[in-house]
């Protein structure tokens, strides 16, 4: 049975309807209270352990009290747990509840990604430089590398979040990573190209214009559309669940940095056409990833929370008839 630890601080004044409200709630277990006992901030430690499918109501609970503003929250993922009470108030009070997100640990993952040190950009531009050795070799096993390295979707994700909780400053914030950060992979990839060209270094088949991988990547279509949708949806679920697996088969899927670096080659090669091509396709990527998550993830709140009521309603109907 999937569950998390909470670990909580709160003010002497809080504390017992804190423990009221946690008490009360029979898929939470293993309940500890240390009067006291914590400094920075001052208060009450209370420890307890929250089957996954309620624990969206117990934090909101804990949050509407205040003990994320005048105390502190920590959740922890509980690894592994033994215990036959869990898996019984699993089975009788959440239901198809029990694999629900923590909507609080979600976020936080998303707004993890909203952060651009100066390694994002040199993970961008890395990456765009492989990929532009991908092209000009017509190497599949590169663009491929190139893809896997890129770290633009963690940006595409925090804006998608910041538009589903309309805070614009962490869209703006995301818009802006992506955009220095192509124009800087771009920028890298165009002077490799240049380099390469200049030395004479780009293999026959490319200088014939036998160019398989660019072809591919040049050219959106309907099925560009299409996976770009299934990759926006299969990215965003992978992180509600934290299926790591699945989100690198959207690392490899998506055509973003492969096209970043298409645009950068092309343009040293003074191939016009196949540029406009490849931003086309990196525009339509990045645009249709940010809008198929967001509304993936109000899709995903929705069901959940009409999963929540459902169960409400057929408990408030069975404490009716008894």
């Amino acid at each position: 049975m999937d569950m998390i630890h909470v670990r909580a601080v709160s003010p002497p004044d809080l504390t017992d309807r804190t423990m009221a409200l946690l008490g009360a709630e029979p898929c939470v277990l293993n309940l500890v209270l240390q009067p006291g006992s914590v400094r920075n901030p001052d208060g009450d430690a209370i420890e307890c352990d929250v089957l996954t499918g309620a624990a969206n109501e117990v934090l909101r609970g804990l949050r509407n009290l205040g003990i994320d503003r005048r105390g502190s929250l920590v959740l922890d993922p509980v690894d592994m747990a033994f215990s036959e009470r869990a898996a019984r108030a699993g089975a009788e009070e959440l239901g198809p509840r029990a694999r629900a997100p923590v909507w609080e640990q979600v976020e936080a993952r998303l707004r993890s990604e909203g952060r651009y040190p100066p390694s994002f950009y040199l993970f961008l531009v890395i990456a765009g430089l492989i990929a532009a050795a991908g092209i000009i070799t017509n190497s599949q096993i590169l663009i491929v590398a190139a893809m896997v390295v890129g770290p633009e979707y963690g940006a595409v994700t925090s804006v998608a979040l910041g538009i589903d909780r309309r805070s614009w400053t962490r869209v703006r914030r995301g818009l802006m990573a992506l955009l220095v950060g192509f124009l800087l992979a771009i920028a890298a990839t165009f002077l490799f190209g240049v380099v390469v060209r200049g030395f004479d270094l780009q293999p026959k088949v490319f200088e014939l214009g036998i160019r398989p991988v660019s072809n591919l990547i040049d050219t959106p279509n309907f099925f560009s559309v299409v996976v770009a949708v299934l990759a926006g949806i299969v990215g965003i679920v992978s992180l509600t669940e934290a299926r790591t697996s699945a989100l690198l088969g959207v690392f490899i899927s998506v055509t973003t940095i492969p096209a970043g670096a298409d645009i950068g080659v092309s343009c040293a090669f003074g191939a016009r056409e196949e540029a406009w091509g490849s931003l086309l396709q990196l525009l339509l990527n990045i645009v249709i990833l940010i809008l198929v998550g967001t509304g993936t993830l109000k899709c995903q709140r929705a069901i959940w929370r009409r999963v929540g009521e459902r169960r409400h309603q057929r408990a408030g109907r069975g404490s009716a008839q008894d």
